[in-house]
């Protein structure tokens, strides 16, 4: 229990630091919002969706993808998050106080995680705006947001790692963002992985973001659902669920281990 109310306090400390500095909120909206816009009015038309280019089709094709960016893109915040608090200083002086080890991390990534759900919220509106739809009902898509929010959560432990294991704010906003884009643009977010040569398409498919990308298709009701025999494709929320569980265990432990070792 004194894990758990430590960890409540330091996501409290994060959030209201987040609320003095307002540029943060606005800028981490203003990105996702901006490629709803281009990639919609951009790309709509031209990209192949099941063989159709019609523009709507692509629309809410795209609306999954963008979403599962914007939550997974916020590991690059978490991670300079932290080393900025590390390069300041100020976890040494968390090391001094009577409270779990892994509470500082389990704060930050909770905290981020509430900034996250701010910013899915936000760019929902501007999807339903821009013409996106939900087919499923109330539940479904509530599902689908619990699975973006969960994936979003587990990449932001490997941004905690990251920022553990550099120096600067800046050398971890840029490792953060590094394999951030393959992992994102090497899936089925964008482009239908039907028309991609075999071997990426193969890649595309196993890939964790694109489970969590197909998952929502599927629960939202939106176009996009593959033919693919590939199993992560045939059975995407159960793939979502195993994925972003592994990872999320997988890099706590890691990021703890680290923090513990980098503070000793």
């Amino acid at each position: 229990m004194q894990g758990v109310r430590d960890s409540l306090v330091i996501a409290k400390r994060n959030l209201i630091r987040m609320t003095r500095i307002p540029e943060m909120i606005i800028f981490g909206l203003i990105q996702p919002i901006m490629f709803v816009v281009l990639f919609t009015y951009v790309f709509g038309g031209s990209m192949k969706v099941g063989g159709s280019t019609d523009a709507n089709t692509y629309k809410e094709f795209l609306m999954a993808g963008i979403f599962a960016q914007t939550v997974t893109f916020a590991t690059a915040g978490a991670g300079a998050g932290i080393a900025d608090d590390m390069n300041k200083g100020l976890i040494d002086r968390f090391r001094s106080l009577p409270m779990a080890r892994g509470a500082v991390l389990t704060g930050r990534t909770l905290a981020d995680l509430v900034q996250t759900t701010l910013t899915v919220v936000v760019l929902a509106v501007v999807a339903l705006i821009v013409g996106w739809r939900v087919h499923e009902g109330i539940p479904k898509m509530l599902g689908a947001f619990g699975l973006l929010l969960l994936l979003g959560y587990a990449f932001s432990w490997i941004g905690a790692l990251i920022g553990l294991s550099v120096r600067t704010p800046e050398a971890a906003t840029s490792g953060g963002l590094i394999w951030l884009f393959p992992v994102t643009f090497i899936s089925n977010a964008f482009a239908d992985t039907s028309n991609m040569t075999p071997w990426l398409r193969h890649i595309a498919e196993w890939n964790p973001f694109s489970a969590t990308v197909q998952a929502c298709r599927e629960l939202f009701g939106n176009p996009g659902v593959s033919q693919s025999g590939a199993w992560p494709m045939q059975h995407p929320v159960w793939a979502s669920l195993i994925w972003s569980v592994l990872i999320l265990v997988v890099f706590r432990t890691l990021a703890v281990r680290k923090y513990r070792s980098a503070t000793a």
